[in-house]
């Protein structure tokens, strides 16, 4: 694991790691997802709108993010947006208190729901059991999230892996054939479109792990990885359901599907445990993002932070998205993530791939003005 440790596993892959665990859970976890974006428009349209559209944008959103924060030095979401939008930052963050408020809520439940399903917990016990383990993350700080979300992504590609062996095993002639005799249906474009804005909104939460980047090879190298990193667990997952295409269209849970047609007692436990493991990654890398946003301002007021300050603000976050879950505000509040998207793309993805960028050209070009000069 030597690697792990080495800047250059920091620098190109501890990015796209961190950008994956936050996307994972709500993204990969029941799989319901990959069915309404992709492959209901058929293996191959499905397959393709994943690489060519959803991959590609995020790999260059990721990439032209990375390369702003480390031209501004904006390791945090208020800083990054007070440097792109100017006194429009707030905006992006109203769009990204909701969008926390739903992904807290939605892990709550799923958390507390796996344990309780596979072992018949209590339910609250495992909900509990998420809130210590994003809170033990999020005060032991940026070490300790890196190295957990890392070995923790590699036990889920391990995961995947497995469980893509096991299902060719058994139904690798209905995989193959599914893939093969695929289609294509219209619309297939705009799956790919709506997935990747749908999830480019959390890239600014991840920015406190670029501070290992130096370079614009860095940057831009990272954020190429990042949009290759992330889409992986979901074209592993898309091949698997390609082999019960398309009955699994109707599936309720596709993941909870095709682990029942492989009736393996043993793979659905580790799958679901490696789930939960998802489950913390999701609400650390997005509390923390709040945390870190904190920080930013009393070390630019120059004012020490009182102790409690941070895990306050953890704790009741956490309490906040218990909240909403148990009293089945997830799909009152949902009912407008489709606005937040649009918030994210207005807000977000547009500025950083037209102003951002202007901004980064100017900056280099005045500095290299500046090294000419001297």
């Amino acid at each position: 694991m030597n690697f792990v440790k080495s800047d250059t596993f920091k620098k190109y892959f501890i990015p796209g790691i961190i950008f994956q665990s936050v996307v994972i859970a709500g993204g990969y976890g029941t799989g319901r997802e990959i069915v309404e974006f992709f492959l209901s428009f058929g293996t191959v349209g499905g397959l393709i709108a994943m690489l060519a559209i959803s991959g590609v944008i995020w790999g260059v959103v990721c990439a032209a993010t990375f390369e702003f924060a480390r031209v501004f030095k904006a390791y945090d979401y208020r800083t990054f947006f007070k440097k792109l939008l100017g006194k429009a930052w707030w905006v992006y963050e109203i769009c990204y208190v909701v969008l926390l408020l739903i992904v807290l809520a939605v892990i709550a439940s799923s958390a507390g729901s796996i344990l309780n399903e596979m072992f018949g917990i209590n339910y609250y016990i495992g909900v509990v059991a998420m809130m210590i383990g994003v809170g033990i993350l999020v005060l032991k700080g940026t070490d300790a999230i890196e190295k957990f979300l890392s070995y923790w992504t590699f036990l889920l590609y391990t995961v995947y892996i497995v469980f893509l062996v096991m299902l060719f095993s058994k139904f690798g002639g209905a995989i193959t054939d599914g893939i093969a005799t695929g289609t294509m249906e219209s619309g297939w474009a705009l799956g790919g479109f709506k997935y990747a804005f749908y999830n480019l909104g959390i890239i600014p939460a991840v920015l406190f792990s670029v501070k290992h980047v130096e370079t614009r090879k860095e940057a831009i190298g990272a954020g190429l990885m990042a949009g290759l990193i992330g889409i992986t667990p979901a074209v592993l997952l898309f091949v698997a359901m390609a082999g019960f295409y398309p009955d699994i269209l109707t599936a309720a849970v596709p993941t909870v599907y095709i682990l029942s047609a492989l009736a393996s007692p043993i793979l659905m436990i580790v799958f679901q445990v490696t789930l939960f493991g998802t489950l913390i990654e999701t609400g650390t890398g997005f509390i923390y993002a709040v945390t870190e946003r904190i920080t930013s301002v009393y070390d630019e007021k120059e004012k020490k932070m009182e102790g409690w300050i941070i895990p306050g603000v953890t704790v009741g976050l956490l309490a906040l998205g218990v909240f909403i879950a148990q009293f089945g505000l997830i799909g009152l509040i949902a009912q407008g993530y489709g606005t937040i998207t649009w918030g994210f793309l207005i807000f977000y993805v547009i500025p950083i791939l037209t102003i951002g960028i202007y901004k980064i050209i100017n900056a280099s070009s005045e500095k290299l003005e500046a090294e000419v000069a001297e």
